[in-house]
């Protein structure tokens, strides 16, 4: 059977990142604290407008996807709702080798199967693939996924991780597009607006995003999704530097004037910038989940000037 992509991810402005949800980051088993602990966080995502969940096989050693699937089975109609996203192609350590990254067409098969059962649904609405394996053939990945796509296991594919070249290679042997590049991309993680405007100057060779990476997603339809988006939050909890702290202030002063929260407006910085980009908010806690309602619902309400003053402040010194 083949069913067609679901639309729903490239639609949504924020997505809610299910890492913290599971319990500890060990085999122990969860318990019912932690079922709750999830159902808390998936309500404040969904009474926050975030419908579009992000999972991988390995977050909380599959405890993860195992209480969102507990959530899913004492909640009827609760999957009609909801987008479901995964990822595979991290091994953590175990007795067969250490940590690694398999995008083997078994691997990748096998991990699906898994995360289908302990997510309790029959089907993944969209499959990224976590991180690139050198030792990876990408024909073979293209026979695993367009299996995964014709049996209806999976609905869409796309990536984590991954550069322009690694993708487009990719993409070169599949007959279905690739929908997501997700990329770590925050006020702090500057690397990737950064890249573009380091050229010709001295910074460029301390850069290590892949130039070129968000034309190419831009001209081909991939969504960007950035992981790490309130930056641990450096913003809008801790402050180590001074340019942290300078940011927080400003942060703040801008979501008093503008009727909402410093989260908020830190997601309205990556949402501002004409790639399009999905923040992903993986915090466990529902107030901070409702702290960025505001991201989920409405037009980021930066001015040209204003989102560079809120570069210019977390860089810590001019522009080149």
């Amino acid at each position: 059977m083949t069913i067609e992509p679901n639309t729903r991810t490239s639609e949504c402005r924020v997505l809610y990142g299910c890492m913290g949800l599971g319990g500890s980051w060990d085999p122990e088993p969860y318990g019912p604290s932690d079922i709750d602990a999830a159902e808390a966080a998936i309500s404040a995502a969904l009474d926050s407008g975030i419908t579009v969940f992000d999972h991988a096989d390995i977050y909380r050693h599959g405890k993860s996807e195992a209480v969102f699937g507990e959530v899913l089975a004492r909640t009827p109609g609760l999957r009609e709702r909801v987008t479901l996203q995964t990822k595979c192609g991290i091994r953590l350590a175990d007795e067969d080798g250490p940590g690694r990254y398999d995008l083997r067409a078994g691997s990748i098969t096998r991990r699906v199967e898994e995360s289908l059962t302990r997510l309790r649904t029959d089907v993944i609405d969209v499959l990224l693939l976590h991180r690139p394996d050198p030792l990876a053939d990408p024909d073979e990945i293209a026979r695993a996924l367009t299996s995964l796509h014709r049996q209806g296991l999976v609905r869409a594919f796309g990536v984590s991780n991954m550069g322009a070249a690694q993708i487009a290679r990719l993409q070169s042997r599949l007959d279905v597009p690739l929908v997501a590049n997700q990329l770590e991309m925050s006020l702090h993680s500057r690397d990737w607006v950064e890249a573009g405007v380091l050229l010709n100057t001295g910074g460029a060779t301390a850069n290590g995003f892949p130039f070129g990476t968000l034309e190419h997603c831009l001209d081909h339809g991939i969504r960007l999704q950035a992981w790490g988006a309130l930056a641990q939050g450096r913003f809008t909890g801790r402050q180590e530097t001074p340019a942290e702290r300078a940011t927080a202030d400003l942060l703040t002063d801008l979501a008093r004037r503008k009727g909402t929260t410093p989260e908020t407006v830190l997601l309205w910085w990556l949402m501002r910038h004409p790639a399009g980009i999905a923040p992903v908010v993986g915090s466990a806690r529902p107030e901070r989940v409702r702290a960025c309602r505001d991201a989920a619902l409405r037009e980021p309400d930066l001015t040209h000037e204003e989102w560079y003053g809120l570069w210019t402040t977390a860089r810590g010194v001019p522009l080149p």
